[in-house]
C-alpha cells in the first residue's frame, strides 16, 4: 500500500501548479497533516475518506485524505468514478464512511473449481497452482472490489469441504490473502462443523466437548500464523443435510460461540447462516428459521453475526423481508443476497438487482418502532448496536466478462455501492455503471437505465407474479416446473403454490401456517388480510379464490394471466429498446446483449405458457382472448428435459 499511495512527494511538488492533487494520510503526507481536515478525518473512521477543495500557500488544490491507507484508496476510487461519470470538479467533494462494517462477497466455489450456482464459468481460484503461481486476475479482482468498497471475501462454498482448513490449503489461502490485503480485503473460509472428525481424528464435533474446543482453538491459531489478518469463518450448519450443533442436541448459539471463542483472541468473526430448516418438512419452511433462532437472541458472542437471507425462503424473485430482521435486537445481523441469478434466469436473463436490494433495505420492520428499516437494523441505528453487514453470493467466474451476462456486472457493482451506503438510489447506481461501462452519451444512458430499472419486475412477472414462489424445475432450477411434486415436500413447487380448484397461494395468515405472526403487529395486520396485503405478495400470504376481485377489477385468474403476459411484453420492450441503441456503443457488446435478450424473450414465453397452462388445469377458466395464446400443450412443457445445466 505504501508503494501505491506513498508519502505523496509527486503531488506535493506540484501543489503550486493549478489543479494540484494532494493524496495521503496525516502520517504519510506532511501536506495533508497541514490541512484543516482533522475534524472530518476524526469522524470518518479507518475506512472513510475526505475529498475536498483546499488552498495551500495561496494555491487551490484537491485533497484526497483519510486516516489510513485503505481510506485513501477508497477516496481515489470515488474521485475516479466521479470523473468517469462526467462530474464537474466542484461536485467531487465528499466526506464518506461506510455504514456497514462487513461488506463481503461469498463465493460458493469448490476446491475442484466447480461453482455451486455459478453461471459464469469455473472458479477464479486455481487451487492446484496455488501458492506457487498467483494469477494476475486475482489483483484485478481485488482492485474491482476495492473500487466499490467490498472489504472481505469468502473463498469457499458454504457447503463446506474441511480440506481447506488443512495446512497445504492454508498456504494457498495465504497467497490469495497476500494479493487481496493491499486492497483492504480480508479472507474468510467456510468451516465445516464436522471438521474435528474429518480432519482432526476426533470421534465427535460436539461443541461442549473439551477436545473439540481444543481442536478449533488450535486450528484458529494455525490459520493466523499463516494469515495474520484472517477474517474468520462462515458456517452453514444443520441445514440441507449439513452437520451442525443440533446433531449433538446443542443450539446454534452454542455452535457459533464455539468458533467465535477460538477466533476472538485474533480479532476474527463468525458469520453464522440463518438458512436453517428441519429435514422433515412438516412445518411451513417460511417459519422455521425464526422459530429456531429468534429465541436465541442475546446468546451469541459479540464477534458473531447472524447471516440472514433477504427473505424467509430462498432468494426468490420476490419475497417479503425475513422476519428475523425485526426479531434479533441483541444480535448483530448481516443481510445475505444472491447476485448469481439462481432463480432469475441464470446468466442469460437481464435482471438488475439493485431494486431488489433496495426493496429489502427499505422495508420497515417496525421493531422497535416505525422507521426501523432493514437498512437501519443492519447499520445498528435501529437498536443502537454496532454496525453489522451485507454479504452477497458472488456471480463471478472465469468468463471473459467475469459475470456471464454483460449486465450482470451491474449487480456486483450495485451490491458494493449499497453495502457501503444502503441509502443510495438504484437508478443513480445504474446511471454510474452505464457511464463507466459503456458510454456517457445520454442518448444511450437514459434508455438503457430505464431498461435496467424495469428488468427485475419483468422477471418477477413472467416467473412468479403476485407473490408466487419456488415454481422452478427441480434441482437445477432452470426453467418452470410448477408441476414438480416428487420428493421431499418443501423442495417441490406444489408445496409452495397450493393450487386447487378453489384457488391459488400459500395461506400464511392466522387461519393457515400463521407465518404472519412473526412480523411486528402493523405488518402482521397488513399482511394477514387479503384486503390489505400488497398484491405483490398476495399469494405468498394467502390462498386466494380464482374469482377474487383484484384492484384492477379483474378476477385473480385474469390478473394472473395479464401479469404473466405483461412480463413477456416487458422483455420485448427491453429488446426493442436495446435494438434502438445500435451504433451508440461497440458492436461486439451490443450484439452479445441483444442475443441474450432474444434468449430471455423466448424463455419468458416458456415460463408464461408453462405456468398458465398448468394453473389452468385448476382454475378451469379461459385465458383472456386479448392475450397471446400459449404455444403448445402442458404435456409439451412437462416433457422438456435439460442436461448438464451449469451451477449444480
Amino acid at each position: 500500500m505504501a508503494g501505491l499511495l506513498g508519502a505523496a512527494p509527486p503531488f506535493e511538488s506540484s501543489v503550486r501548479g493549478a489543479g494540484a492533487l494532494i493524496v495521503g494520510t496525516p502520517r504519510s503526507s506532511p501536506l495533508v497533516a497541514r490541512l484543516e481536515l482533522s475534524p472530518d478525518l476524526a469522524e470518518v473512521g479507518p475506512e472513510g475518506f475526505v475529498v475536498r477543495d483546499v488552498v495551500v500557500d495561496g494555491h487551490r488544490a484537491l485533497a484526497v485524505a483519510a486516516p489510513g491507507d485503505i481510506g485513501v484508496l477508497y477516496g481515489i476510487f470515488h474521485l475516479l468514478r466521479k470523473m468517469q461519470c462526467g462530474a464537474r470538479p466542484e461536485d467531487v467533494a465528499a466526506t464518506e464512511t461506510p455504514r456497514l462494517r462487513h461488506r463481503m462477497l461469498q463465493h460458493w466455489d469448490n476446491l475442484d473449481r466447480t461453482v455451486e450456482r455459478g453461471y459464469a464459468g469455473s472458479s477464479i481460484w486455481d487451487w492446484h497452482k496455488l501458492p506457487d503461481y498467483v494469477s494476475p486476475q486475482y489483483e484485478d479482482y481485488a482492485r474491482a472490489n476495492a473500487s466499490i468498497g467490498v472489504n472481505s471475501v469468502l473463498l469457499t462454498n458454504v457447503n463446506a469441504n474441511a480440506l481447506v482448513l488443512t495446512e497445504p490449503y492454508l498456504h494457498k489461502v495465504a497467497a490469495l490473502a497476500g494479493v487481496l490485503r493491499p486492497y483492504g480485503m480480508r479472507v474468510f473460509l467456510s468451516a465445516r462443523f464436522s471438521a474435528p472428525i474429518e480432519i482432526g481424528g476426533l470421534s465427535t464435533a460436539d461443541p461442549k466437548d473439551a477436545s473439540v474446543v481444543a481442536f478449533w482453538r488450535d486450528k484458529a491459531d494455525a490459520i493466523y500464523r499463516v494469515v495474520p489478518d484472517f477474517g474468520g469463518f462462515v458456517v452453514k450448519a444443520n441445514s440441507e443435510g449439513q452437520p451442525g450443533p443440533g446433531d449433538y442436541g446443542r443450539t446454534h448459539a452454542e455452535g457459533a460461540n464455539l468458533l467465535a471463542d477460538a477466533l476472538a483472541p485474533h480479532g476474527g468473526t463468525v458469520f453464522w447462516r440463518a438458512f436453517v430448516y428441519a429435514n422433515d418438512g412438516r412445518e411451513d419452511r417460511a417459519r422455521q428459521a425464526y422459530n429456531e433462532l429468534a429465541p436465541l437472541d442475546g446468546e451469541f458472542r459479540d464477534n458473531v453475526l447472524l447471516q440472514v437471507k433477504n427473505g424467509p425462503i430462498d432468494f426468490q424473485p420476490r419475497e417479503p423481508f425475513h422476519p428475523l430482521f425485526g426479531a434479533m435486537p441483541r444480535t448483530s445481523l448481516a443481510a445475505e443476497f444472491q447476485l448469481t441469478q439462481e432463480y432469475l434466469g441464470f446468466a442469460t436473463h437481464l435482471a438488475y438487482l439493485a431494486p431488489l436490494l433496495r426493496e429489502t433495505l427499505d422495508s420497515d420492520t417496525f421493531a422497535p418502532g416505525p422507521g426501523s428499516t432493514v437498512a437501519r437494523v443492519l447499520d445498528g441505528t435501529a437498536q443502537r448496536r454496532p454496525a453489522g453487514g451485507m454479504v452477497a453470493v458472488a456471480n463471478i467466474g472465469t468468463d471473459r466478462n467475469w459475470c456471464g451476462h454483460p449486465f450482470a456486472q451491474a449487480n456486483w457493482f450495485a451490491f458494493g455501492r449499497l453495502a457501503w451506503n444502503p441509502g443510495l438510489a438504484a437508478e443513480a447506481i445504474a446511471d454510474d455503471w452505464l457511464r463507466m461501462t459503456f458510454t456517457g452519451d445520454d442518448r444511450f444512458v437514459g434508455p438503457a437505465r430505464r431498461m435496467m430499472m424495469e428488468s427485475r419486475e419483468a422477471v418477477v412477472s413472467y416467473m412468479t407474479p403476485l407473490g408466487l414462489h419456488h415454481l422452478m424445475a427441480w434441482d437445477h432450477h432452470y426453467g418452470p416446473g410448477p408441476w414438480v411434486a416428487e420428493g421431499r415436500a418443501d423442495w417441490t413447487s406444489v408445496y409452495f403454490h397450493r393450487a386447487d380448484e378453489r384457488g391459488l397461494g400459500f395461506d400464511r395468515s392466522a387461519t393457515g401456517s400463521n407465518a404472519v405472526a412473526q412480523y411486528a403487529p402493523p405488518l402482521r395486520d397488513r399482511f394477514g388480510h387479503e384486503g390489505t396485503c400488497p398484491e405483490t405478495l398476495l399469494l405468498w400470504f394467502h390462498h386466494v379464490a380464482w374469482d377474487h376481485e383484484m384492484r384492477s377489477g379483474r378476477s385473480l385468474w385474469d390478473e394472473l394471466c395479464h401479469r404473466y403476459s405483461g412480463g413477456v411484453d416487458r422483455v420485448r420492450a427491453m429488446l426493442h429498446t436495446w435494438d434502438s441503441l445500435d451504433g451508440l456503443i461497440d458492436d461486439a457488446r451490443h450484439r452479445h446483449v441483444g442475443a441474450l435478450l432474444r434468449v430471455q424473450e423466448r424463455e419468458a414465453r416458456w415460463w408464461r405458457d408453462a405456468c398458465l397452462l398448468y394453473f389452468q388445469t385448476f382454475s378451469r377458466r379461459p385465458i383472456p382472448p386479448e392475450l397471446e395464446a400459449p404455444a403448445g400443450t402442458l404435456d409439451d412443457f412437462i416433457r422438456i428435459r435439460h442436461h448438464y445445466v451449469p451451477g449444480i
